[in-house]
């Protein structure tokens, strides 16, 4: 597995918007202070030419936003690249993205929910890790949560068990590990925003449950995952490199991490039996699913009844910090990690191996 170097308090960062972009007073508000609260930290940031353009769900066509990456990608003086926003159509720009450059100069890549396109296929196709984590927007709230603060030290290496920082931009020795652990509330539903730069409204404990397994055990495994809506949109096209992505780390093992954003209990149900089937979960260790943003209970099947059915004979961890229900832990998506459940609480250590 490639790490990219990870940066320094005075680094490039750049903002694309391979999915949708920005169109809202509010979202301007956002993105304006998000930029503010980087150059506040010392860093520099520059934004794609797509970022502050939306028509019908899209900052750009297909290939427009395959030229906006391709173009950032040129670039040698960024270090780290975030998805502004989600959206439903970042698939469209996939044929027209370079995944030979970033092979040739990996660079970080980070966003969530439709940037899963992105931030799964360069991990499977390249052996490059990439982050897992908040869109760029996120950061533009006033106050940042914990879990951007901890997003910020997993790209600075400063929250390492090794106790050493990456000060010098180069990538840790190998056997480092990352320690993070999950929250105390989290935000349930979605909240319209007056000024844009409001942070998460806390409402609901987090309550991890193990459904499979044996609870306090780690779960141990390369890591990968991201929004299942997404993944099954990638599955079985020409852009779905995972059985040779597993079938090279099967002496791991994968520990799948997965959370979605509209799928009803029975979508669920076919979208899991459609990635075993296709041959994904062969290598599984474990499963770690987040909080669903929206899992209707179809023919009252629950959310948990529904995993079960099909994910069976591996450990199980629902309700993680995980996606679309903020705050959620940043994960480097394909590296080791161990995930250990206990007294409704978790933590995730990732190693960089």
């Amino acid at each position: 597995m490639i790490y990219p170097n990870f940066i320094t308090g005075n680094d490039l960062i750049a903002v694309a918007a391979p999915s949708d972009g920005n169109q809202e007073k509010t979202d301007f508000n956002r993105l304006d202070n998000a930029v503010l609260n980087f150059k506040n930290r010392g860093f520099q940031v520059i934004e794609g030419p797509l970022v502050r353009k939306s028509e019908k769900g899209r900052s750009g066509s297909g290939k427009d936003r395959g030229k906006e990456l391709n173009d950032l990608l040129k670039n040698k003086e960024i270090k780290w690249i975030i998805g502004t926003k989600g959206g439903d159509f970042l698939v469209e720009m996939l044929p027209y993205f370079d995944y030979e450059a970033i092979k040739r100069r990996p660079v970080w890549y980070q966003g969530f929910s439709d940037n899963t396109g992105l931030t799964f296929t360069i991990t499977t196709r390249c052996d490059i890790a990439t982050i897992y984590g908040s869109n760029f927007n996120s950061f533009g709230m006033s106050e940042w949560h914990p879990a951007l603060e901890n997003n910020l030290k997993v790209l600075m290496g400063k929250n390492t068990l090794s106790g050493e920082a990456a000060l010098t931009g180069e990538s840790l020795l190998a056997g480092s590990a990352v320690l993070q652990e999950s929250f105390d509330l989290y935000e349930d539903g979605y909240y319209d925003r007056i000024t844009g730069l409001e942070g998460y409204v806390l409402t609901k404990p987090v309550v991890l449950k193990q459904i499979a397994g044996k609870e306090g055990e780690p779960v141990k495994g390369r890591l990968l995952g991201g929004c299942l809506d997404v993944l099954l949109n990638l599955c079985g096209t020409r852009f779905d490199n995972t059985l040779s992505f597993i079938e090279g780390y099967k002496e791991d093992g994968i520990l799948w991490y997965l959370e979605s954003f509209a799928l009803n209990s029975d979508s669920l149900i076919r979208g899991l039996w459609q990635l075993k089937e296709a041959g994904w979960f062969q290598y599984a260790k474990g499963f770690v699913f987040g909080r669903s943003a929206f899992c209707e209970e179809s023919y009252g099947i629950s959310y948990e009844e529904a995993v079960t059915s099909v994910v069976k004979d591996v450990p199980i961890i629902i309700n993680a910090d995980i996606g679309h229900k903020a705050p959620s832990l940043t994960i480097i998506n394909g590296s080791m990690g161990s995930f250990v459940c206990r007294d409704g609480k978790g933590s995730l250590t990732m190693e960089y191996r």
